[in-house]
């Protein structure tokens, strides 16, 4: 009898080693796997640039303020009463990729566009009070000549398409958000 119990306790002493060494297995490589899943998160600063904030209560009205979003140039322009009613008065049929005023803005008076010619990647002037605008107001590519009306269509020049408007949501009255907006 007593050669069945050591047999018995044998048994279980073994099956309790193989258990106690499978965990610590386990987590030994989970322990060496975790750093390496951890690293194809995004860095904390591409997280940072996932969404920006812009405090438009510094942005004057008939001025514009330039901001990075995901290392790209977004063009914030306090719009005046004239330049927003010379954007909805332009026919579509003047412009190169006919789209209405209303469709490109959330609220009349705020414009928001990539700030990026969309012919060869330039950046466009007409931000700053002194740079050239062209004939239509709004911005001027000076490498190839496009130009952009105050609602960032383009009206001359090669390039194809008007000035994209980013993802963005107000927060408040003062307040924009670029990027993620879905929080």
């Amino acid at each position: 009898m007593t050669e069945k119990k050591n047999k018995k306790n044998l048994h279980t002493r073994r099956d309790f080693l193989k258990l106690t060494a499978g965990a610590v297995g386990s987590v030994g490589a989970l322990s060496a796997v975790w750093p390496f899943m951890d690293s194809m998160n995004p860095a904390a600063d591409t997280l940072a640039q996932a969404s920006i904030e812009v405090d438009l209560t510094e942005i004057p009205e008939g001025s514009g303020k330039t901001v990075l979003w995901q290392g790209t140039p977004i063009f914030v322009r306090h719009r005046t009463p004239k330049e927003i009613e010379e954007a909805e008065k332009t026919p579509l049929k003047q412009l190169i990729d006919p789209e209405t005023d209303k469709a490109r803005v959330q609220r009349p008076e705020w414009l928001v566009v990539v700030g990026v010619c969309t012919h060869l990647g330039c950046v466009p002037l007409g931000q700053k009070p002194t740079d050239p605008r062209g004939d239509c107001g709004g911005w001027l590519c000076p490498c190839h000549g496009s130009q952009y009306d105050t609602s960032g269509r383009v009206c001359h020049g090669p390039a194809p398409t008007n000035l994209p408007i980013p993802p963005y949501r107000f927060v408040d009255d003062n307040t924009i958000k670029i990027g993620v907006t879905d929080d």
